[in-house]
C-alpha cells in the first residue's frame, strides 16, 4: 500500500514537472512574440510619424486654411488637424441631408419612390434639373442627383421635403454639434448674412462612418446610401486613388472653399478621409492641397495593407 502511495506521488510530481515545463515554454514563446511585436511596432511607428508629418506639411503649405481627419476604419488609428473647427462645407453638407432623408424613409415619413412634380421656385443654377421645365421625380432620384451631380435644385427640393430644422436635430442627435445647415444652395443673400453651412472635419468623419456602419439606418437604407455614395465622382479623394479602388464620398467647392469626405475601400485597410479648406487661392488643379492629402493617405494605407509586420512587401 505504501508503495502504491509513493508511486502515485511520483506520477503526480512528474505531471507537475511536465505542466511547469509547458508553462515555461509558453511564457518563453509569449515573450518572443511580444518582443517581435514590439520590434515591428517600433518600425511601424516611424512610418506612422512620417505620414503624420507629411500630412501636416501639405496642409501648412497650402495657400489658405486646411483641416483634415484620416482614420483607419479597423484600428481606429487617427490623424487630424483643426478637426474640431467649423469650416464652410460647400456641397459636403449634402451628406447630412441624405442621412436625414433615409432616416425619415425608415420611419415611414417619406416614400423614396413616390414621384412628385418639382417645385420650380427652388430651381437654382448648378445641375440638370434647373434646365428642365416640369420634371416629376422621386426623393430617391433627387438624392442621386444631389450626390452624383451635386445638383443644387435637387438639394433645395430635398431640404424642403425633410426640413432644415430636422436635419440639424438629426446631426445634433448623432453628436455632430459643429454641423449646421443654415441655408439653401446658391442663396447668396443668406451667405452674406453669415448663414453659412458649416461642419467640422471630425463631424464629417463621424457622419461618413455612420453611413459605413449603417448607424441609425435600416439595412436597406445603408445599402441605398452606399450605392449612391460609391457612384463615380471627380473629387480630390478620387484623384488620389486608382480607379479600381472603391470610394464612397461627397465633395464640394465654392469660391475659396473646397471639401471632400468619404471612405476609401483599400482591401484590408479601409480608411476615412476628410479634408476641408477655406480662404484658398489655389486653383482646382491636381496639385492642390486636398489632392495631395488624398494621394498621401492612399499611399500610406495601401502600403500598410500589403506589407508584413516588419514592412516587407508581401503579395
Amino acid at each position: 500500500m505504501t508503495g502504491l502511495i509513493r508511486l502515485g506521488r511520483l506520477i503526480a510530481l512528474v505531471g507537475l514537472i511536465r505542466l511547469l515545463a509547458v508553462g515555461v515554454v509558453a511564457l518563453v514563446t509569449c515573450a518572443q512574440v511580444t518582443g517581435r511585436a514590439q520590434e515591428a511596432r517600433g518600425l511601424a511607428d516611424v512610418l506612422r510619424a512620417k505620414f503624420a508629418s507629411d500630412l501636416e506639411a501639405i496642409a501648412r503649405q497650402a495657400d489658405g486654411v486646411v483641416g483634415y481627419v484620416v482614420i483607419d476604419v479597423e484600428s481606429g488609428e487617427r490623424f487630424a488637424r483643426l478637426d474640431g473647427v467649423p469650416f464652410p462645407t460647400a456641397s459636403t453638407i449634402k451628406l447630412a441631408i441624405l442621412y436625414e432623408l433615409l432616416t425619415q424613409a425608415d420611419q415611414g415619413r417619406v416614400s423614396l419612390d413616390a414621384a412628385a412634380p418639382m417645385d420650380r421656385s427652388r430651381a437654382v443654377p448648378g445641375g440638370l434639373l434647373y434646365e428642365l421645365t416640369n420634371p416629376s421625380l422621386s426623393p430617391r432620384d433627387l438624392a442621386v442627383a444631389m450626390i452624383l451631380q451635386s445638383d443644387n435644385t435637387a438639394t433645395n427640393v430635398l431640404i424642403d421635403r425633410v426640413g432644415m430644422a430636422a436635419v440639424n436635430r438629426r446631426m445634433a442627435a448623432l453628436g455632430l454639434s459643429g454641423t449646421r445647415l443654415r441655408r439653401h444652395m446658391i442663396d447668396l443673400e443668406a451667405a452674406r448674412r453669415g448663414d453659412e453651412n458649416v461642419a467640422t472635419p471630425a463631424d464629417l468623419a463621424r457622419l461618413v462612418l455612420a453611413f459605413h456602419r449603417g448607424e441609425g439606418l435600416s439595412a436597406s437604407s445603408k445599402v441605398i446610401a452606399l450605392e449612391i455614395l460609391r457612384k463615380f465622382k471627380r473629387t480630390p479623394i478620387r484623384s488620389g486613388v486608382p480607379p479600381e479602388v472603391e470610394v464612397a464620398s461627397k465633395g464640394g467647392d465654392l469660391e475659396g472653399v473646397r471639401a471632400d469626405a468619404g471612405i476609401v475601400y483599400v482591401p484590408g485597410r479601409p480608411y476615412v478621409f476628410v479634408a476641408m479648406g477655406t480662404f484658398l487661392r489655389e486653383d482646382a488643379q491636381p496639385s492642390g492641397a486636398l489632392e495631395q492629402l488624398a494621394r498621401a493617405s492612399y499611399e500610406y494605407f495601401s502600403r500598410r495593407a500589403t506589407v508584413s509586420e516588419y514592412g516587407r512587401q508581401i503579395r
